[in-house]
């Protein structure tokens, strides 16, 4: 089968009995980065040297159906160089083509940034979407940002250092510069921080530099009644900005509640 496994964000000490378990008796392992597993390997001191498959963005397509024919016979277990595989991560290419082929695929669960993130956040976490990098081009963030303005659910962002203050300053504009937020850093390493505020605050924060890699978690907007005619207004302002209509009216729809084949009906009549 199989097996995608969690590995820590940052403390080792997050390594699961079952996690060092699986990694010392693993006879295949694709991991994102094979140099971080042979770190990882050393630092929980595992004597066991699997053979390691090199498996990542650059090359998931290739090295998919390769995969999935090795776990027909044995066990091909799945490391991302933290956290999750296939969570903003790569292995649902690999997850897709077991599912179609009928080989049994497993999880050993185990740290996640975005969930560490929101838990710390003190925003709601009933309802939360996970956006995954925010978009670096100006333009595709700033459609991004704007499908997203009336989202309900809290959103959770990765983002760089580096551009964390214009990412926090482009989603005040998008979002309102009073919506609540926070900002995590460092999530279970030594210098750990969590910082909580209004966009306009955070990004004011920002504004001097931060380091570490980062989880952003922005409150979902607040709800209110949108007509039809504004949430068309919407859909067409996104096609505009290069949007595909189908996908406009989608995130239109999913933002304000209403139905998007009505969207999407209405806008190739207003075309």
């Amino acid at each position: 089968m199989i097996i995608l496994a969690a590995t820590p964000i940052g403390n080792l000490g997050d390594a699961s009995r079952r996690l060092i378990e699986l990694l010392d008796g693993a006879s295949i392992v694709a991991a994102e980065d094979t140099r971080t597993t042979q770190r990882l390997y050393a630092a929980l001191g595992i004597q066991n040297r699997p053979r390691l498959i090199a498996f990542h963005d650059h090359n998931e397509k290739q090295r998919a159906g390769e995969l999935v024919d090795l776990a027909r016979d044995g066990d091909v277990v799945v490391l991302s160089d933290a956290g999750m595989p296939t969570v903003s991560d790569p292995g649902y290419g690999l997850v897709a083509a077991a599912a179609a082929a009928g080989v049994e695929v497993t999880v050993v669960p185990g740290p996640s940034a975005v969930l560490s993130a929101l838990a710390v956040s003190g925003l709601p976490t009933d309802r939360f979407a996970f956006e995954g990098f925010v978009a670096r081009k100006p333009g595709e963030r700033a459609r991004a940002f704007a499908a997203l303005a009336d989202e309900r659910r809290t959103l959770v962002f990765f983002e760089a250092p580096t551009r964390v203050a214009q990412t926090l300053a482009d989603m005040a504009t998008a979002f309102g510069g009073e919506r609540r937020a926070s900002v995590s850093r460092e999530l279970t390493k030594l210098h750990e921080q969590t910082v909580r505020g209004s966009l306009d605050e955070l990004a004011a924060w920002a504004a001097d530099g931060v380091r570490g890699e980062l989880v952003i978690v922005v409150a979902g907007a607040e709800a209110r009644e949108v007509s039809q005619d504004d949430a068309l207004e919407r859909v067409r302002a996104l096609v505009a900005d290069g949007a595909r209509m189908k996908d406009a009216a989608r995130d239109v729809a999913s933002a304000t509640g209403l139905s998007s084949r009505d969207l999407y009906q209405a806008a190739l009549a207003a075309r």
